[in-house]
């Protein structure tokens, strides 16, 4: 990739939890057309290694956990002094660390989980508008997911974080309108790591009830927000895109 890299945009990207996996699917697709890019995750040997892939001269990374206000601040403080500018925003990490009955919840369970899909997003989003969105405008990105949207059954904390971050985007492209765009990408199971428990040993089976017949890759995703940071998409803000292979087309259908 790094051989063929394309003349630079002049935009600039800020993707969490962007090591691996929808994350680093993103960071591919946007340093893909030009844009430099800013990756954040927890493990820093993972993050040189993206960074090495996705070319040096164009990514910078930050290690840290994204509900940590500190690394929030100094994610956005790295876009600022590598690059000059941060234009887009994707609020890519989360965490499901538990599958079970919603009646057998931890509590403080389901408090990390909102605090790494919600809060973070909303505190990374607070930061970037103030370092360079509110004068110079962009755009924002939240990776929700279809769990959001219907109820997914054992991963019930994660779905109903995910259907508070679709309604925080909501929020977000109100108050931030019109210079900033915010929307949202609700993937279904997408071949990661982080989804490795829904379909590992069993893909076939589990592809098959996908009209598309396949699960979703990484650059699915990293195409829908190529789209929805571009100018192919300036008039659309406060929307969520289903990015599921068809699965919800068979709602209802027993």
């Amino acid at each position: 990739m790094t051989s063929q890299l394309p003349e630079l945009s002049g935009k600039v990207a800020l993707i969490t939890g962007a090591s691996r996996g929808i994350g680093y699917g993103i960071a591919e697709a946007l340093v893909a057309r030009g844009d430099r890019v800013v990756i954040t995750g927890r493990t820093e040997d993972s993050l040189k290694e993206a960074v090495e892939q996705l070319g040096a001269e164009r990514a910078v990374y930050v290690a840290g956990k994204a509900h940590d206000e500190a690394h929030q601040a100094a994610a956005v403080e790295r876009a600022m002094e590598a690059f000059g500018r941060v234009d887009y925003l994707v609020n890519n990490a989360g965490t499901n660390p538990v599958f079970g009955p919603i009646a057998d919840l931890d509590l403080n369970v389901a408090r990390k989980v909102f605090e790494t899909n919600v809060i973070s997003a909303l505190g990374f989003a607070q930061k970037t508008w103030y370092a360079w969105q509110k004068d110079n405008g962009g755009a924002i990105v939240n990776i929700a997911s279809v769990a959001g949207i219907a109820p997914s059954p054992f991963i019930a904390a994660y779905g109903v974080s995910k259907a508070a971050l679709i309604n925080l985007t909501q929020q977000l492209a109100h108050e931030f309108a019109p210079g900033v765009r915010v929307n949202a990408i609700a993937p279904a199971v997408v071949k990661t790591k982080f989804a490795s428990a829904l379909y590992e040993g069993r893909e076939a089976e589990a592809a098959a009830s996908y009209p598309l017949a396949r699960l979703g890759v990484p650059s699915d995703i990293g195409g829908a927000a190529a789209f929805l940071t571009s100018a192919q998409s300036d008039w659309v803000t406060g929307q969520t895109l289903v990015v599921d292979g068809g699965i919800f087309l068979n709602a209802g259908v027993g």
